[in-house]
């Protein structure tokens, strides 16, 4: 029988799924390079064509995860009928979609000892592909009189690298009711820091404890609301 032969990317995407879906059932130090084969159907000369080890599979898995979620925060800040805080919320919010229990998968596998370099390097790289997009969506803050601030970009990068760290499960193990003192802290940090209303980031507690516990309905900051 012919084998196939697929586009290299197409194929390097099935690698990627097919352990995805191994690291997530078996967990990532029990997977081996030949369960991934035997997934897929291939020859380990394939495997190694597109990737040198089991941890550069898993670097690029969760790097995908990365850009899938940095895309969506352009496409929320490019909409051109949307205010600042509106965009800010819709990008948490995108956040939160289905994708993202199988992007936690992932994380937990990260949490262990032998990962703790890959899964530093993932918090950096989204705090790095982040910063230029919300520092977009800040500056429209500016002209429109939501956030006053002569750092923009710095603020940017000092909220996203505390907010990754300090509520990182995987780094810190905060009981619920720490988590969400230091999420209503981190909400007037935010406001002091963009020189937002006192109040006009309440919406992220909802964000919060809506993941939290399932049962918290938050709605957007109204049009209404804009400066």
């Amino acid at each position: 029988m012919m084998r196939v032969s697929k586009h290299p990317d197409e194929r390097k995407n099935e690698i990627l799924d097919a352990a995805e879906q191994l690291f997530g059932t078996k967990g990532y130090s029990k997977t081996t390079i030949n369960d991934i084969l035997q997934r897929v159907g291939i020859a380990k000369g394939t495997f190694y064509y597109h990737f040198q080890s089991k941890e550069e599979v898993m670097d690029a898995i969760v790097m995908r995860f990365i850009q899938t979620g940095v895309e969506a925060a352009k496409a929320v800040a490019a909409a051109p009928d949307l205010s600042a805080h509106e965009k800010i919320f819709q990008v948490i919010m995108a956040a939160q979609q289905p994708d993202a229990g199988r992007k936690e998968q992932m994380i937990e596998q990260l949490h262990q000892v032998n990962n703790a370099e890959m899964h530093q390097k993932s918090l950096v790289e989204t705090i790095v592909q982040l910063t230029p997009v919300l520092t977009g969506v800040i500056e429209q803050g500016i002209r429109e009189g939501t956030f006053k601030t002569d750092y923009p970009q710095e603020t940017v990068e000092f909220l996203l690298v505390s907010s990754q760290f300090l509520f990182d499960e995987g780094i810190f193990q905060w009981e619920p009711h720490q988590l969400m003192q230091k999420a209503v802290a981190f909400t007037s940090i935010m406001e002091t820091t963009l020189g937002a209303e006192a109040g006009s980031f309440g919406y992220l507690l909802g964000i919060m404890a809506k993941s939290q516990h399932a049962s918290v309905q938050e709605t957007p900051p109204s049009r209404r609301d804009r400066g």
